[in-house]
């Protein structure tokens, strides 16, 4: 194709459209109950961990930033100001496949140290789950593709990440309410420098 028939076959598909409906239909295989639970275990931690890697460490470390403008004491696996985890705090661990080495060890590592797991991922049966006190199944296509998943026009974890993404917001919301948290409140703890 030359650059007019390829600009024409764009203009034709509309790809936000697409992408809306294969985030909903992976959000709406997930029970609401999964958000209410997810929130409640969250808001009655000490303190929260969030550990991801690549985009799925992204969607972790915006959530950790959405949960501390909502007041709660939260820290990013690996960071440098990141200090010990102890046998009061909660992890929760995103991966896709449910078998990202460096987050499974860490989930492994903080059940050993008493801590509560929560994962979310698209494997209930994986190495992830096997850690997890918790999971949330997030049935969104992964870069693997695998039975199960919702399929997906998009790349790799693409589905996943913005299922995710979402998810993680409703959670929020959801913390928010129990908490009293609003956008007030939050702009209080927003960066300022």
């Amino acid at each position: 194709m030359n650059k007019s028939e390829n600009e024409a076959v764009a203009q034709k598909q509309n790809w936000v459209d697409a992408i809306i409906r294969e985030v909903t239909s992976v959000l709406e295989r997930v029970p609401p109950s999964e958000v209410f639970q997810t929130a409640q275990r969250l808001q009655e931690a000490r303190r929260i961990f969030v550990v991801g890697e690549g985009r799925s460490g992204l969607m972790a470390k915006s959530f950790a930033m959405r949960l501390m403008h909502l007041g709660a004491t939260v820290y990013v696996v690996g960071e440098t100001i990141t200090p010990a985890i102890q046998a009061e705090d909660t992890l929760l661990a995103v991966s896709g496949s449910g078998h990202t080495e460096a987050v499974v060890a860490t989930a492994a590592k903080a059940k050993r140290l008493g801590c509560f797991v929560l994962a979310l991922t698209t494997d209930a049966d994986s190495e992830l789950a096997k850690s997890a006190d918790m999971i949330v199944r997030v049935p969104a296509a992964t870069k693997y593709r695998q039975s199960g998943e919702s399929p997906s026009i998009q790349p790799l974890g693409s589905l996943f990440d913005q299922s995710v993404h979402l998810l993680l917001d409703a959670i929020c919301l959801c913390y928010a309410q129990w908490t009293h948290e609003d956008n007030s409140s939050a702009l209080q703890r927003h960066r300022n420098l």
